[in-house]
Order: structure tokens, then C-alpha cells, then sequence
């Protein structure tokens, strides 16, 4: 089915909707990189102006990969939620953009509407967006998950600990894990990216972890981002393992790039959630979000996995494979794949608030690596401004590195002072069971009233003593 729209005297022509949505997508290198992105703004503001146009229904019904050749669209029409599609089954892209700005779409509204939302549609609707439109809605958004605390409850910023370290030396380890506790950072998950990434080591690590968040009672999860087959692997061999990770994308071939397909996510998830390791929480569920996605805009290009399509929406493709799984948690690592697809500052922090406001839209614990690698146009300026405008759009959790400077994965990222910053200028709180865990062992102490905890004048040494140990036992 084409599209047409017309500026003046020219007429536009997109010749079906994958062709539509890519010469809608705000600028970025990727899809200059592809060749499907328009040829100039005029071209870009036809196709914004086509596509607004375009009852939602039409994306139900026109696949921008096949249905026959790609199980990820297959996954994305046959889970459906008609029902829930309903209220707004009649409704243009531009007319749900106007709708989801008005005060008719609430909190409540919008997680009922979840499951009846499409990838393409939220994809298509956030090209139609501003900044601050995509801060607006997604802050409406509020997506809760539970494996040893809760995540994701309005008011509060949890983060991950990211104690990564070149050689994977437990010293080292210890020492970033202990910056990160002392700081508030780590209620998300403790989060290890092996330098050696074979099962061995996967499992002393996990081990390392498991004992710090068992003898001191800290009520997180670990996870090392090793492939799932290495995880499924660690179970076998008894390792502690509260999360599996693995990096997702938003076609089938590209999940083949990273060694996936659905049915193995599956035996994963359900080998996780047989170890039974999550907290038995006060209403008598036990916590069973088990799985951990990373994505990012581009992966899908990088495989010549993307099927024509522009890299935005194949990357919303990808929150439907990780929503079919209930996550504890999902990452858009926005700025980590490189100036080919996100070319400088304003790609990346577009691309964040987009990734952020699709993933909430349909449904997912949506969090940020708020990061740019270093032959990248960007800077910590460009940092700031776009961690202060995911704050303000309620993202789930951010990353805490020390120094904001990976020396293992060679990225720049947020550090443990940016989510104090950021939990202090929006009045933000960690999870509420692992802020009172900081108040119980001294390393915080309560705000005055209104206010987030604060950090304790004095470290509690004998605390940061026993985990310093940890690196030499």
C-alpha cells in the first residue's frame, strides 16, 4: 500500500509502511548508513504528515517483515491483545499522539492499553513526538517489577552496579562494588560484564556475588551478562543465579546474530524461575521476574538483520520479544554501538527518550546506559541533559559505573554521583526495601520529611571493611 502527501507543488509518494516510517524517523547516521532515510527535512516532514494520517489499525495489517520469514513478527500479531486494543482501535498515529497527551491518558489508562499496542504503532507514534512529548507521556507510564525488591514504583530511580574490571580480579571488583553500595547505587541488579566470558569464570563470579548480597542481606539481584547458553550452563552447575541476561533485537535474524531464538529465551526463563530465588513478599507472591534484555538502536544494521526498515522501529520490535518474557528489567545501551548509527549528542539523546518512551508504552521496566563511546560526537554535557530528561520521564533505573568510565568495556556512562544528583534534583528515592537496608547498616540515613534519604556523614567502616576483605578471600 503506498502513501502520499503533498508540500506545495511536490507530491510524495512512500511506496509501502516500512518505507513511510523510515522517512519519518528523526535524522541519525544508521539509517543514512542504510540508505533508507529521507533525503532531506522537506521529505522527512511529508512522510511525518503521511504517517499521522495512517489509522492505527493499517499497522496491524501490514507487516514491515514478514509474517512467513520472521518469528518475532509472528510473536508481535499472534499475542495480540485485541481487547485491550480497543479504545483506541479508531484512531489515526496522530491522533493517539493527541491522545496520549491529554489528561484522558492516566497511569491506569495506559497499562491497560499495553498489551494492545504494537511495536510499530508506538514507533511510528513517537516520530510524530517531541522531547518533551516523549518526557510527558512516558512519565505517565509506571511499570512494576519484583525479584528481591521492587523496581519501577513511581517517585523512585533504582540503578545498576556495574563493578566491571578488565580482568575480571576480584580485588578490583570488590573495590567498585563497595564505591557503588557506599554511594547508593546497585538496588537494579549488581551486574558484572565478564572480561572472560566462559562458564568457569561466570560461575565464580556469580558465586562472589551471591555470598556479598547473602551474608549482608542486601536485597538486590546479581547477574553476569554472559550468553544464556553459558547461564543455562551455571545452573546446571549449581551457580546462584537470580537474573539471565542476554542482548535482544527486533527480527528473528538478528537474534540469530546473538545466538538466540525464542524457544531458548523460554527454556532459559523457565530454568531461572525453578531455582525459586526471589524474595516472598508481604502480599504472599514470591518475586519471579527473572529475565534481563539489553538493546540498542542499530544492532538490527550492524547484522544486515534490518529488513529495510529504519533502525527505530526495528529496535521497538525488539521490546515485544523482551516483553513476551517478563523482565525484571530492560536496558536500551543508547549511545554503546557507535557514531554509525547514532552519529553525535543529539542522535543519542533522542534515541534514548524514544527507546524509553516505546519500551513504557508497551509495557516494559524500561531503563538507560546513558553512555556514548569516545569517537563519538558527544559528551557529558550531552549526558546530563539527556539523564535529566529520562528522570523527569520516570525511567526505572540507570547505570552506576565508577567514574562514569567503563575501563573494561572502554564506554563512557553515568557514575554513582549522577544518580545522586539526579534522586536529589527531582526528589527521587531508591527501592524501598533497599533504601531501608542503607538506612539499617549506616550508609544512609532519613531525609527531612518530603525529602529522599540522605547519605550518612559517616561511612560505616566496619561494613566497608568486611567487603574489602572479599577481594582476597
Amino acid at each position: 500500500m503506498a502513501y502520499t502527501h503533498t508540500i506545495g507543488l511536490q507530491c510524495y509518494r512512500f511506496a509501502d509502511l516500512r518505507t513511510l516510517l523510515a522517512k519519518a524517523s528523526p535524522l541519525r547516521s544508521g539509517d543514512q548508513l542504510a540508505g533508507v532515510a529521507a533525503t532531506d527535512a522537506q521529505e522527512r516532514v511529508a512522510a511525518q504528515m503521511a504517517l499521522a494520517d495512517v489509522p492505527l489499525r493499517v499497522l496491524l495489517n501490514e507487516a514491515v517483515v514478514p509474517y512467513e520469514s520472521d518469528e518475532v513478527t509472528r510473536l508481535i500479531l499472534d499475542s495480540h491483545d485485541a481487547a485491550a486494543f480497543a479504545p483506541v482501535s479508531h484512531l489515526t498515529v496522530g491522533d493517539l499522539r493527541n491522545w496520549l497527551l491529554s489528561d484522558h491518558a492516566s497511569t491506569a489508562t495506559l497499562t491497560a492499553l499495553a498489551p494492545g499496542l504494537t511495536p510499530e504503532m508506538v514507533a511510528a507514534v513517537s516520530k510524530l513526538c517531541r522531547l518533551q512529548d516523549l518526557v510527558l507521556i512516558a512519565g505517565k507510564c509506571e511499570v512494576v517489577t519484583r525479584l528481591r525488591n521492587t523496581l519501577g514504583l513511581k517517585h523512585r530511580l533504582a540503578t545498576r552496579l556495574q563493578p566491571n574490571h578488565p580482568t575480571d580480579d576480584l580485588a578490583g571488583i570488590a573495590a567498585s562494588l563497595l564505591d557503588g553500595l557506599l554511594l547508593g547505587s546497585g538496588d537494579a541488579v549488581i551486574g558484572i560484564n565478564p572480561a572472560s566470558d566462559n562458564v568457569p569464570q561466570v560461575v565464580r563470579l556469580l558465586h562472589m556475588l551471591g555470598d556479598v548480597i547473602g551474608h549482608y542481606g542486601i536485597p538486590t539481584q546479581s547477574c553476569v551478562l554472559t550468553h544464556v547458553t553459558n547461564t543455562l550452563q551455571a545452573i546446571e552447575r549449581g551457580a546462584p543465579v537470580d537474573l539471565v541476561f542476554q542482548s535482544i533485537g527486533g527480527t528473528e535474524a538478528t537474534n540469530h546474530s546473538f545466538g538466540v531464538t525464542l524457544a531458548l529465551l523460554n527454556e532459559a526463563r523457565e530454568a531461572a524461575l525453578s531455582l525459586q530465588r526471589g524474595a516472598l513478599f508481604e502480599d504472599g507472591q514470591r518475586g519471579a521476574h527473572v529475565m534481563y534484555f539489553e538493546t540498542g538502536q542499530g544492532s538490527a544494521l550492524s547484522a544486515n538483520a534490518h529488513h529495510g526498515c529504519d533502525q527505530q522501529t526495528i529496535e521497538a520490535r525488539a521490546y515485544a520479544v523482551a516483553r513476551h518474557f517478563k523482565p525484571l528489567l530492560v536496558n536500551t545501551v543508547v549511545g554503546f554501538i557507535g557514531p554509525e548509527y547514532l552519529f553525535n549528542g543529539k542522535q543519542i539523546t533522542r534515541a534514548g527518550l524514544e527507546d524509553h518512551f516505546c519500551g513504557k508504552l508497551l509495557g516494559l521496566p524500561m531503563g538507560c546506559d546513558v553512555c556514548y563511546t569516545n569517537h563519538a560526537e558527544a559528551d557529558a554535557d550531552d549526558m546530563d541533559s539527556l539523564l535529566l530528561m529520562l528522570g523527569a520521564a520516570g525511567c526505572n533505573f540507570i547505570m552506576g559505573v565508577p567514574g562514569s568510565d567503563d575501563i573494561m568495556l572502554n564506554y563512557q556512562s553515568t557514575s554513582f554521583h549522577d544518580a545522586l544528583v539526579l534522586r536529589q534534583l527531582l526528589s527521587l528515592r531508591a527501592a524501598p526495601e533497599f533504601e531501608a537496608w542503607q538506612q539499617t547498616v549506616g550508609i544512609c540515613e532519613p531525609g527531612l520529611t518530603g525529602e529522599s534519604p540522605r547519605l550518612a556523614p559517616h561511612l560505616p567502616a566496619a561494613f566497608a571493611t568486611a567487603i574489602q576483605r572479599l577481594g582476597t578471600s
